[in-house]
This record gives structure tokens, sequence and C-alpha cells, in this order.
């Protein structure tokens, strides 16, 4: 089974550029869009389906900001529409799925680079992520995948430039420390299980070039919990699709 992830920045816009061809090349089984910024009756559901998926959307209340999306060739059993945080849902930032062989978790994690009243939202988003997380991971075996954009680094080989970034949002040592906890918490980076490799990112900043230098930041993610480590087929960054400023992530799960 082959999900991608990816940040779209604005599905229209990404749907623009050549989305749905890309898909239709592609042809993954699952998947999970972050930053759609679109109400779900402006989204072009229909090309979705054309091409053989379920669609289903979970926005934030204001316009054209935040939102999350999955589509899927392989209908759910359940869908749930939001995590029960309050912010979170009224932003449209976590849509979870359940499959016959795991759980899916799609998550747009806050940003916390415009100031310091976002930045604080996000430690306070994190911190009741992952004990909702621990919830769900308390009962044994559970089958769990985590995709999304975390709009964190883990460690100094996934940004470009850690010294220079060691005090910006994203890379902060409380937000790395963050990323410990939640493989502490019985998951698995699955993209560092197959490839360990630096110099490979997701996200470029707009400015200075730096998609064409490679100077950026590894922050999209699909992670899974460790009953699922030994189902990991495979797992890579698409760096060659163009979209958005993020390019999407790929794991695939043998069963």
């Amino acid at each position: 089974m082959k999900i991608v992830s990816y940040n779209v920045n604005g599905i229209r816009s990404a749907m623009s550029k050549g989305l749905l061809e890309w898909i239709q090349q592609d042809q993954a089984d699952i998947y999970c869009f972050q930053e759609t910024k679109a109400h779900e009756a402006d989204i072009d559901k229909a090309s979705f389906e054309k091409l053989g998926y379920h669609t289903y959307f979970f926005s934030a209340q204001k316009k054209g900001y935040s939102g999350v999306g999955v589509i899927t060739k392989i209908k759910p059993n359940d869908v749930i529409f939001g995590c029960g945080f309050e912010q979170a849902d009224f932003e449209g930032r976590v849509l979870q799925l359940s499959f016959d062989e795991f759980d899916l978790i799609n998550t747009y994690f806050p940003s916390g680079s415009s100031g310091e009243e976002r930045q604080g939202y996000k430690m306070r988003f994190l911190a009741d992520y992952i004990a909702w997380l621990q919830g769900k991971l308390a009962s044994p075996n559970t089958r769990l995948v985590v995709a999304g954009d975390y709009n964190i680094c883990h460690q100094p080989i996934d940004i470009h430039d850690p010294k220079g970034n060691r005090n910006s949002s994203g890379f902060l040592p409380e937000e790395r420390a963050w990323m410990d906890d939640f493989f502490a918490c019985e998951m698995v980076d699955s993209f560092r299980q197959i490839n360990p490799h630096p110099h490979q990112y997701t996200w470029w900043s707009f400015r200075a070039n730096a998609r064409t230098n490679n100077k950026g930041w590894r922050i999209d993610y699909i992670n899974v919990s460790k009953a699922l480590k030994e189902n990991i087929a495979d797992a890579a960054i698409y760096a060659d699709a163009k979209h958005s400023d993020h390019c999407p992530v790929m794991l695939q799960l043998k069963f």
C-alpha cells in the first residue's frame, strides 16, 4: 500500500499547476493533503473522484487558511473530522480515517514562525497532541500512521543550516525535544528507516533561490507506530514534484 503526504499550499493552486496529472501518473493508494486553504464546497472533488478516489476534506472555518484532506482508493471503515481540540478543529488541522490494516491520522501541525502568540499556541497544541496520541497507543500492537506537515525538523541532518537556524521556529530545542518524545511513544521515523543520508528536504523558502540550491528543511513526515515497523517496504521524498513550496513524501507498506 502506497501512501503520500503533501502540503499543497492551496489545493486549488496546486491543481492549477498539474497536481491531478501528477496523481494520475503516481497512482498512490492514499494521498494526505495539508494546507488546502479552501472550503470543501470550493474544492473540485469530482476531478479526484474521476481518478478513482474517495474524497474527505476538513476545512478551517477561516476562509483561505489551513485545512486538511485525504483522497483514497480504499474506502475507509470510519472517518472522524477533527480531534476534539477546539482551536485545532476550528483551524481544520486533523482528519482521522480507519482502514482494515491501520488507522491514519492526517495532521497539519501549527507553525510558530509568525510570532510569539502562534509559537505559544504551537507548543500547547504539541502538548495536547502527544497526550492524545499516547491514549491511542495505550493498546498494545496499535497500527497507526501519522502523516502530515509537522512544521519541525528533528535532527541537524534534517535542515540545511542547523547552526544558523537554532533559534528559528521549527528547529527550536523545545520543538526538537517534543519530536524526541514523539518517537519515544512507540513511533518510528519511516523515512529514516530507509534513507539515512543528508540533504533530503521537503520544504524550501521562496526566498534566495532556496529550492534550486537545496537549502531546505525536512518537516513533512509519514511516521508509523512500532507495530508497523516491519511493514515498511519503502519511503521517499519526491523533490521533483513542484506544485507547492513543499514536496510530497511517500511511504509504502507491505502486508
